[in-house]
């Protein structure tokens, strides 16, 4: 593992930065000279990144009698990011992250990774550990109260706390720190890439539930991946986040440059009805934008008509530079679900050129006289527009 800072120009390979302790038999298998990190030497990290040194820090370590240890190499990671209170932690794979379509996921918040890794459990004894750990803490500490370990309050998560505390180990959620516990659960992963790198996902989301901001998943078989992921807004790998990165919302003035910038280039072709800055203003309360790193990536309008228990769907429009990336499907399924908490039944929509991605996504073909009245009157029927229906 690399630990990164700004401005480094040396490289110090610090073979005594971590102490271990033999893992020994567990469960009736002996682990031989695995060991499980007790101990991460921060303040000798903290003075080797001040003198603008890079850190290399190794899997092999020392016991307290002297023996020399390998260790899982991702609980070396999780460790230093924890103890070292670091704001990210990034894994260099050779090869992406996909979901269950076959698709490269470029985001995912600790949530989503937590699901995703409960979904495939079975295919990991990591995974399965993690899932069993974690479903344990949370049980247990909806009872502790005062008796739960003394973390940081970001530490918390869900009700689940990832903890090392460093001269210790890792864990439980017993205030047991030894042996199966946490996220020292030994053993070697060489099938990586066929398991879905679950190893780094579990990592990630081990450590973003101990406080770590961000964890990236970047592909080491890429030229440049590790800058195109760090100094690019949409990165070149799969980013785990603890904070706000990504999130759709209501739409605020503050948005309106964003929304004319993604939707001008749709109106000039067609594609969208051409609104004024006024226009768009007015409408504002009906958008919906997903903002990434402070930048507006969609938007998508949604105009209830109460009385016909309908909505229109309008203005659904993604940044040339996020398309073909699931974003306009999020989007609208974040539409369809603010309908249903409306009381709507049904959404409708006019098209002129994108009626098959509607299709794709349960909409059909009606007639104008499904159309809210109120709408009716405001349909420019120079525009041959199409109309639209879904029962939600």
């Amino acid at each position: 593992m690399v630990l990164l800072d700004a401005g480094m120009v040396l490289w110090i390979a610090l073979q005594v930065a971590i102490s271990l302790v033999l893992r020994g038999v567990v469960n009736g298998i002996d682990y031989g000279f695995t060991g499980e990190v007790t101990k991460i030497d921060v303040s000798r990290i903290r003075e080797r990144l001040d003198s603008d040194s890079i850190v290399v820090i190794s899997n092999m370590g020392f016991s307290s009698s002297g023996d020399v240890l390998n260790c899982n190499t991702y609980e070396v990671a999780t460790a230093c990011a924890l103890a070292l209170e670091a704001d990210k932690l990034i894994c260099v794979v050779d090869g992406q992250v996909f979901d269950d379509h076959g698709r490269a996921i470029q985001y995912m918040s600790i949530e989503e990774a937590d699901l995703l890794i409960r979904k495939r459990a079975r295919q990991s004894d990591i995974a399965a550990s993690y899932v069993k750990v974690v479903d344990e803490e949370g049980i247990n500490s909806l009872h502790k109260g005062d008796d739960r370990p003394s973390l940081s309050p970001k530490a918390y998560i869900n009700g689940y706390a990832a903890s090392f505390r460093n001269g210790l180990g890792f864990n439980n959620g017993n205030g047991i720190y030894s042996g199966e516990q946490g996220f020292a659960i030994g053993g070697e992963e060489r099938l990586s890439r066929s398991n879905g790198y679950l190893s780094e996902l579990v990592a990630a989301a081990y450590v973003c539930h101990g406080g770590v901001q961000r964890v990236h998943i970047i592909d080491g078989c890429v030229d440049g991946s590790l800058l195109l992921e760090l100094f690019t807004r949409d990165g070149a790998g799969t980013m785990i986040a603890r904070d706000v990165y990504e999130g759709t919302r209501m739409a605020t003035a503050e948005d309106l440059p964003g929304i004319r910038k993604i939707i001008r280039p749709l109106e000039d072709s067609g594609v969208l009805v051409r609104r004024t800055d006024a226009q768009l203003l007015e409408a504002l309360e009906s958008f919906y934008v997903v903002e990434r790193d402070g930048s507006i990536i969609a938007c998508a309008a949604l105009f209830p008509f109460p009385e016909e228990q309908s909505g229109e769907v309008a203005a659904i429009a993604v940044s040339e530079e996020c398309r073909g990336r699931g974003q306009g499907d999020k989007l609208l399924d974040y539409v369809e679900k603010m309908a249903l908490s409306l009381g709507l039944k049904k959404l409708f929509l006019l098209t002129t050129r994108t009626a098959d991605w509607f299709v794709r996504r349960g909409f059909s073909e009606c007639s104008i006289g499904s159309i809210p009245e109120q709408r009716r009157k405001r349909i420019n029927l120079s525009r041959g527009s199409k109309y639209y229906i879904k029962q939600l």
